[in-house]
Order: structure tokens, then sequence, then C-alpha cells
């Protein structure tokens, strides 16, 4: 397996269904597992009940069996697998086909498998274009925001979860690779047409600033990608001198949480991000020393706010370094680790949990903001109008010091 030690919420929707995990606002951009260091093992945060123990390690060993029994008898070892995993209580256990797991770990290093759409299903049920990335397979073929997808391989989308629309898009049913083709039928105005596109192997945006007004900073981070850690440092020490910072992690579904703890270390003079467990052995992360301690900071989350994004909240909220906004985060923090069955395929079990510095456990409960805010808008860096808890953010920062 790879020693990227991932972390963060599996994908459960079916084989070859789309990941679940969606970066953001990037529902047609794919998603990524997250990764825990010192462990050459994936891992990923579950949200089940505080009170629900971890699988133990033994049962990695019992999912095996099954699936080795079943491919003796000539039958399915993953089904067999999931078979197993669903009798044995672990709620956010998983079993993924090889294709989908080699998804995940291309995802970790920001880039997926697709023709470059962003999409949302609106109230009447179609699906509408929100976004075309620059140089992708969809810009090439002339498809522009506010186009409405109608098909994809003659497939009609109207109606059906975006998640789905993502699936068809990426190709999940055949583990469809780079260069494979794709029709779609779309609309514009009284204009239908097709257009067959091949797939491409593209890079996600996964951090986005934006300099407001006032000089305050927006960071906003949709989900920690390989090099996103190192992102929001160069963000930090590239905003105004003396502003402040909004770090808007709204919706961002986790990540690596290496790249989740460089993050921190943009805020912290070192000291402790977390503490885990794996197996009952306790690890502790923490951040580099040298950080930008002095600078006036406000976290926004939300509902949507998980696994190693509640990691970094929780340390922020717990040193005391941030001001906390929005809404209760989702309250992801078990890990699973992941045992490679006869067929290739990948199970993963949870094995433990983490807890924020000041060792309070985030599974199932969340972090509680210092201040409520709720809003409907899943932060976009694009500024305030429309978004009343950025705005409410930029008033709080207005206190916290000089944001001029």
């Amino acid at each position: 397996m790879s020693g990227r030690d991932p972390f963060c919420q599996p994908r459960r929707t079916g084989r070859g269904a789309a990941l679940t995990l969606v970066f953001a606002s990037l529902l047609v951009a794919g998603a990524a597992t997250g990764s825990f260091p010192d462990l050459d093992r994936k891992a990923a945060a579950g949200a089940a009940s505080s009170a629900d123990p971890a699988v133990p390690a033994g049962h990695h060993e019992d999912i095996a069996r099954a699936a080795a029994e079943a491919m003796a008898a000539g039958k399915s070892p993953t089904e067999a697998a999931e078979r197993a995993v669903s009798r044995s209580g672990d709620r956010w256990g998983a079993v993924y086909s090889q294709g989908e797991y080699e998804e995940f770990e291309e995802a970790l290093d920001g880039q997926y498998t697709g023709v470059g759409l962003w999409a949302r299903r609106e109230r009447d049920g179609r699906i509408e274009v929100t976004r075309v990335a620059a140089g992708s397979p969809a810009s090439a073929a002339g498809i522009r925001k506010g186009d409405r997808l109608r098909s994809v391989d003659g497939v009609k989308v109207d109606g059906r979860p975006v998640t789905e629309v993502v699936s068809l898009l990426r190709g999940d049913a055949t583990d469809a690779a780079a260069g494979t083709a794709v029709t779609l039928g779309l609309e514009r105005g009284t204009r239908a047409w097709t257009r067959t596109l091949r797939r491409a192997t593209l890079s996600t945006d996964s951090v986005a600033v934006q300099k407001l007004a006032d000089g305050v900073t927006v960071i906003k981070v949709a989900a920690f990608t390989k090099g996103v850690g190192d992102d929001v440092r160069t963000a930090v020490r590239q905003a105004p001198a003396g502003a402040g910072i909004i770090l808007d992690l709204r919706g961002n579904s986790g990540g690596l949480v290496t790249e989740a703890v460089t993050a921190a270390s943009a805020f912290l003079d070192g000291g402790l991000v977390a503490t885990y467990d794996v197996d009952g052995a306790q690890r502790a992360l923490h951040a580099d020393p040298g950080g930008d301690t002095a600078r006036p900071l406000v976290a926004l989350v939300d509902g949507g706010t998980m696994s190693a994004a509640e990691l970094l909240t929780g340390a922020l909220k717990d040193r005391g370094r941030a001001v906390v906004m929005g809404s209760r985060t989702f309250g992801k923090g078990s890990v699973q680790m992941p045992s490679r069955l006869p067929d290739g395929s990948v199970a993963e079990l949870t094995v433990g949990h983490y807890r924020t510095p000041s060792g309070r456990g985030v599974d199932g409960t969340g972090i509680t903001p210092d201040l409520e805010a709720d809003d409907p808008a899943n932060g976009t860096a694009g500024g305030t109008a429309g978004d009343a808890a950025l705005a409410r953010a930029e008033t709080v920062l207005s206190g916290l010091g000089d944001t001029s």
C-alpha cells in the first residue's frame, strides 16, 4: 500500500458509484481519501457514534478469510467482503474495487479523471453546468457555465443526484481511464446538441485566495489534497501585513492529514495539533514552528466541515489561535485502516479515533463554533455578496485587530 498515510471519509455508495467524499463545490471534479502520518497503511475518518468501539485489528483477517473462501468457491470475493463488513457493525467500513481505490490515490495527488465540469442540480431536477475548467476537454468542446447537461452516454440525467452524474462522467462503472470517450447531451437556450469528449487527467484547485476591499484575505480550502498545506502557508505569507485572514473550511470534506497539519503550521508556532490512537497505540501530530501567531484569524465552518478539516479547526480553537464561526461541524473522527483482498480489492475497517489538543473527541459530536453564523451559502471566496456568514466573519475580524 501507499505510504502517504490517508485519513478521511470512505466512499460507500456502491461499487462503481461516484465518490461520496466530494470536494466542496467540485461535484464533478472527484474526491479524495486522506491520510495519517507515521502509518504505512490507508486510513479514513468516519462518522460513527463516539460510543461505537473500533473494530478489532483481527477483524481484517475475518474479512480476508471470507473473501478467500468466496474466491475458492468461484464466487465474488468483493461481494463476500462487503457482506462481512456489513455484518461487522462497522458503520463506516467499506470495500473498494482495485480501480476505485486507485482513484482515491490519484485524487490524493490533487488529480482526477474527467472532462472538467462542475455542476449542480436545480430545484426542477435539471443539471446545470456551474463552471468549466480552463484547458479541459469540456472547455475545448465549447461548453459554458449555464449550459444544461441532458445526458451522459445516452443516459438522461434530469432528476438524478449529482453524485450519479459524477459517476457517469467519470465512467466509474467501467473504471474508465484518461482518453476514453464520453458523449454528452447539452442544451443552451433553444439549442440542443451532443458532443463526444475524451476524458483526461486533470488537476483540482483545492485552494482559492481572495483579497477583499478592506484588506482581509479569504483562504477557501475545499479539500486537503497534496500540496494544499504549502498553498495555505504561501497565502498567509502573501497576505497584507497586519491584515486579518478568514480561513473558509465550509464544505471541506477532509483529505490528507499531513496537509492539514502543514496548514496548521501556517498559524501556530509549533505545538500539538491532535492526538490519535490506532489499535490502542497513542500518537501525536505537531505543527512546525514559525507560523504567524499574531495575525487576526477567523475559521469559518459548517456541517460539511469534516475529517482533516475538523482536525485543523479543533487545533486552532483549542490553541486559542482562531475565532471559529459558523455551525457545528459534521463529526468525523474515526480512523480506518485498509487491507488488500485476494482479488485486489481493498477493505477498510475502523481501528481508532483522534482528539483535539484539549483531549476532546470529535467523532459523532463535531466541533461547536465560538460564534454561530448559519448561512445556506457554502462559502465561495468571491466576496461577501449573498454570503452572510462571510460578511459577519469580516465584522468579527475588524474587532480582533487592525485589518486595514
